[in-house]
């Protein structure tokens, strides 16, 4: 391991420096041919990276972890997390925290390396990523980034020139992602589950600090950290809902503190309007259907609250009490959320309550008739405008959607300010497979075009005109894995 100018990057180590317990030093394995596949180049500019440097061998050896900023020490983050219901100590066992930049607006932003090679967190895994899936989380992270969705961000895909075996052998790649940090709820759960109260003070106070400092002020911080980051997860899953994003793997140790999307591993949009659609290929009992991910989200944060419980108050009741009461505004935050967001997809004032009747006959139809979920909202503006059919030839039932669209019409709906929040381009799954598929033999020209299409998520591309298009009818039932 070499050591990289301080003109290519200048990292922060907040992290480490304030929980050196949670942070331990570890290497990125070497790379054998390492070239960059996709390189985010407006981001790297917002970071303060020159997009030029990082593509010469120490910019490339910084994005792999090979080499390190003077003065640097990556470091394997340590966490715990309810996995599938089950708790675990876990950790980074393939994932390297480079340290913080400073972005262009004076907010600090890790640099988090994947698939960097095994750490003492590995449990027994190669610590190695495939291309595939770390362009899958790239594209993804990238589309919810365009459609307004707190996100992590993906800086750099650098395939490795090292094969990695899973079912059969398959190009390895490292990604470098950005984010608000990586503090979990599993972080708080570890530093609960350790009995040292100080080490679970300390991480609430940098989660403070980092995301959450208007916290710092009120008369219970601890507690106001607990309801900011319970608003931040309900308006997130919210959103989630809004544009048919299945996240897949929603452990505690994939929730933020930050209000982020977080692990980009088994997760799909919806092409066919489901609410029982599971796309990860581990999810056999259905806990993070589409449907349930409200319900997952709230189970989650319940869990946060009892790692939280010895800050709340010294008496266990009241803390309990305190716990619970708080948690329970998850629901009304995200109805609110979902609704305001369905009266906007439906052209209507955020606040018009009138709307509200509308949403549950709605989403029977649309699952009744197995319509596209994102198609259906497009063709919906355009009955707005006067040309029922196209919506119409979506549906069985015609002659309950007719009577669904009289009602709504009634309300009067603007069609352009549905266009302003209904997506024309998501990710979707055979779209992706195929960039996946191409990029694996070096040809990355759709995965350019798909990049193109979801970068414009409201407006059309030139050229583009099929990104827009739902799956061929023999796609068939959609199944992603987690890549490890």
């Amino acid at each position: 391991m070499t050591a990289v100018p301080p003109q290519v990057a200048r990292l922060q180590h907040h992290f480490a420096e304030a929980l050196p317990e949670l942070a331990l030093p570890s290497e990125a394995a070497s790379t054998p041919d390492p070239r960059i596949v996709v390189l985010n180049e407006p981001l790297a500019a917002d970071l303060g990276l020159d997009p030029a440097e990082l593509r010469t061998p120490e910019g490339v050896g910084l994005l792999t972890g090979t080499v390190v900023p003077e003065g640097a020490t990556p470091v394997a983050q340590a966490y715990a997390g309810h996995q599938f219901g089950g708790f675990a100590r876990l950790g980074d066992g393939r994932a390297l925290l480079m340290g913080e930049l400073v972005d262009a607006h004076g907010r600090l932003r890790d640099l988090h390396l994947k698939g960097s090679g095994r750490t003492p967190f590995a449990r027994g895994g190669d610590g190695f990523a495939a291309l595939g899936p770390m362009l899958r989380e790239y594209v993804v992270s990238e589309a919810m980034h365009a459609l307004g969705i707190p996100t992590t961000r993906s800086l750099a895909v650098v395939a490795t020139g090292r094969l990695v075996h899973r079912e059969e052998p398959l190009p390895g790649a490292v990604l470098a992602r950005i984010a608000e940090s990586h503090l979990r709820v599993g972080t708080v759960q570890l530093a609960r589950a350790t009995g040292d109260v100080d080490l679970l003070r300390r991480v609430a106070d940098h989660a403070i600090e980092r995301h959450h400092p208007e916290a710092a002020g009120a008369a219970s911080p601890y507690l106001a950290l607990y309801r900011a980051v319970v608003s931040a997860q309900a308006r997130l899953v919210a959103r989630w809902m809004l544009v048919g994003f299945v996240h897949g793997v929603m452990n505690t140790d994939n929730m933020t503190l930050s209000g982020e999307t977080i692990d980009y591993g088994p997760c799909a949009f919806l092409d066919a309007f489901d609410p029982t659609i599971v796309f990860s290929s581990i999810d056999h009992g259905g806990r993070y259907a589409y449907a349930q991910q409200p319900a997952a989200g709230e189970w989650n944060l319940a869990r946060l609250a009892e790692a939280l419980l010895p800050l709340f108050d010294d008496d266990e009741d009241r803390a309990i009490a305190l716990a619970t009461e708080a948690l329970a505004s998850f629901r009304a935050e995200y109805g609110a959320a979902w609704s305001a967001g369905m009266r906007a997809k439906l052209g209507l004032a955020v606040d018009d309550a009138r709307a509200d009747d509308l949403f549950a006959p709605l989403l029977d139809l649309l699952r009744d008739s197995h319509v596209d979920h994102t198609s259906f909202w497009r063709a919906l503006a355009t009955a707005a405008r006067g040309d029922a059919e196209p919506v119409r030839g979506l549906f069985l039932d015609l002659p309950g959607l007719d009577s669904w669209l009289a009602q709504w019409r009634a309300l009067g709906p603007d069609p352009d300010a549905m266009d302003r929040v209904n997506p024309l381009h998501i990710p979707r799954n055979h779209l992706v497979e195929e960039a996946l598929d191409a990029a694996a033999t070096g040809d990355l020209a759709p995965l350019e075009d798909l990049l193109a299409a979801v970068r414009s998520p409201y407006r059309a591309v030139a050229g583009l005109e099929r990104y827009a298009e739902p799956p061929p009818a023999d796609f068939g039932r959609y199944r992603t894995f987690c890549g490890t």
